[in-house]
């Protein structure tokens, strides 16, 4: 039996339009592969330059403690240790997730196992106003009220890596929250029914079920935290207090990656030595998100095989 002219017209139209849909979903993944390897490559061509056009020593770079870009071959320079920075990068971003990690947390089960449903209703916007709140804006409040309350209460002169650390973490914090509220938002609830079920409390349930269930979930938030804190600039330059020199008190006023980015690019000359040493320290936050991206789906794999 034969199809109707309606009916073939039909099929014809949504073989098209199937067609067209799936080159638009070729186009668009072509796009994005495309726009990530030129930046991958355009980075690595001018990071790398600094050691093969500029025969800066791979070691003394990495490994050194001096950053002197001005210093003339006559005074022994140029210097362009960055050691300093890499150091102060990951005592704030290791340090701004210890204290945003378990804060994170607790607030995630507070919202989805405790707090009563109009709780969740008021968390949750809040959580969201302070995703979508600027980084100068977390900066200025932090060089408004940190700062001087480290400079009177603690100690130093308020700049330093205790203030970034602080500020960061609160600029972390809702990732880390609402990460961690869809991991647990994730658990079946038959395995809740179940412990309740077999008499366990209300805590124990969320200690011994909940927490072990979502715990691949609470390493994705704090990875993600720290992604974050690893890449920012504004709000950390505004507090740290930009020192250059080997970090050895969080009282200090230090520097990172990004800080020393964001104040020197903007002072040299394109192809010149200073610019191509600054590309190297974007070259190395770019090889550093690129390892917290893999740590990332490493566990969430590692989550779904201990989920079977």
């Amino acid at each position: 039996m034969e199809a109707s002219p309606l009916i073939a017209g039909r099929r014809t139209r949504e073989g098209f339009r199937d067609r067209l849909g799936y080159a638009a979903t070729l186009l668009s993944v072509a796009v994005i592969l495309v726009a990530v390897a030129a930046i991958y490559l355009f980075v690595f061509s001018r990071g790398l330059a600094t050691f093969f056009v500029n025969h800066v020593n791979v070691l003394d770079f990495l490994f050194g403690t001096e950053w002197r870009p001005t210093l003339t071959e006559a005074e022994g320079g140029p210097k362009f240790g960055v050691l300093p920075f890499i150091v102060g990068s990951f005592i704030v971003t290791f340090f701004s997730a210890l204290i945003a990690g378990p804060i994170g947390i607790g607030a995630a089960i507070f919202m989805t196992e405790i707090a009563p449903s109009w709780g969740r209703k008021l968390m949750q916007p809040v959580i969201e106003i302070l995703v979508g709140i600027p980084s100068v804006v977390y900066g200025f409040t932090g060089l408004t009220l940190i700062v001087p309350f480290l400079r009177e209460h603690v100690g130093g002169l308020g700049f330093g890596l205790l203030a970034g650390i602080l500020v960061l973490a609160v600029m972390i914090l809702p990732t880390v929250t609402s990460i961690s509220v869809d991991a647990l938002s994730a658990v079946p609830p038959e395995i809740k029914a179940g412990s309740y079920a077999l008499g366990a409390t209300r805590w124990q349930t969320i200690w011994r079920i909940l927490m072990r269930a979502s715990a691949p979930g609470f390493v994705t938030a704090v990875i993600f935290g720290m992604a974050r804190a690893f890449g920012e600039a504004l709000a950390v330059q505004m507090v740290i207090g930009n020192g250059k020199n080997m970090p050895t008190s969080l009282l200090e006023p230090a520097s990172t990656i990004t800080t020393v980015i964001t104040m020197n690019m903007g002072n040299t000359v394109a192809g010149s030595v200073e610019n191509n040493v600054l590309w190297s320290l974007a070259l190395l936050l770019l090889l550093m998100s690129t390892v917290f991206i893999f740590a990332v789906r490493w566990v969430g794999r590692r989550g779904r095989l201990m989920s079977r």
